[in-house]
């Protein structure tokens, strides 16, 4: 098998050409960081025509996930590079529908779809959880200091909470002011990434919703900044992506 190991904001993926429908045993071996490739998740990137590619997602543990926000932005990237699109600007075809993307020099733009706060709140080890879907299923805490909270420990207890039947991914933020927050993301099926993109735009959308900051923000991950826009309830994210090195299996 070959493929491209390619990463944005430290968020890091195993990238094939498509068709592919790895199984969940597959997945998981390509992703293991000791005895495989290593990966937060595998992409497979699948040419639809002149100007636009298909995109499937899945966790390291082999679960298949709706969206994939810095995934959505690799792929695009590696189309470009490997010619699968004829432009900058193009349509990824994903399980949610088509999403635009804007590839530049050092960063790409993508729109991750529809952003919606349900508004509300549940408590659930120890915190208050607001949930937000972005194609995929967000439980947001906002707390004073992201930092100090034990992930690790409280992420995998929230992303199996009952009231998400296909489990959930968790975000703790923490505002700095209207225009930025820091963020750390506990992924579901995946455990703590250096980034998240849909966990980002779940936290701004939410920050947004509750009056804590702007439509606009600089959300500061462990991996980095990346930049998220709401524009119309629609999420847009820009940061990274960057191919790393390709190998065969």
């Amino acid at each position: 098998m070959d493929f491209v190991k390619m990463e944005g904001l430290g968020n890091d993926f195993v990238v094939v050409e498509g068709p592919s429908a790895p199984t969940a045993e597959e997945v998981g071996r390509w992703c293991d960081r000791r005895r495989g490739i290593g990966a937060d998740g595998v992409l497979a990137v699948t040419p639809s025509n002149s100007n636009s590619v298909t995109m499937d997602y899945w966790n390291a543990d082999g679960t298949p996930a709706e969206m994939c926000g810095n995934g959505l932005r690799c792929v695009a990237r590696y189309s470009v590079e490997r010619g699968l699109a004829t432009s900058a600007e193009f349509t990824v075809t994903t399980s949610l529908g088509p999403r635009r993307v804007e590839v530049g020099s050092s960063k790409v733009r993508v729109e991750l779809g529809p952003v919606e706060a349900l508004g509300g709140s549940f408590e659930l080890a120890g915190y208050d959880l607001a949930p937000v879907l972005v194609g995929n299923p967000h439980a947001v805490a906002f707390v004073e200091d992201c930092y100090a909270v034990p992930v690790t420990t409280v992420g995998p207890v929230i992303e199996g909470a009952p009231h998400y039947s296909e489990r959930t991914n968790v975000e703790f933020a923490t505002v700095i002011d209207r225009s930025r927050i820091a963020l750390r993301v506990w992924e579901r099926g995946v455990g703590e990434t250096l980034a998240c993109g849909t966990g980002a735009a779940a936290a701004v959308a939410e920050a947004h919703r509750s009056g804590r900051t702007g439509p606009s923000v600089t959300v500061l991950l462990p991996g980095g900044e990346l930049a998220v826009e709401i524009v119309d309830s629609i999420a847009w994210i820009e940061g990274p992506a960057t191919i790393v090195f390709s190998g065969s299996l």
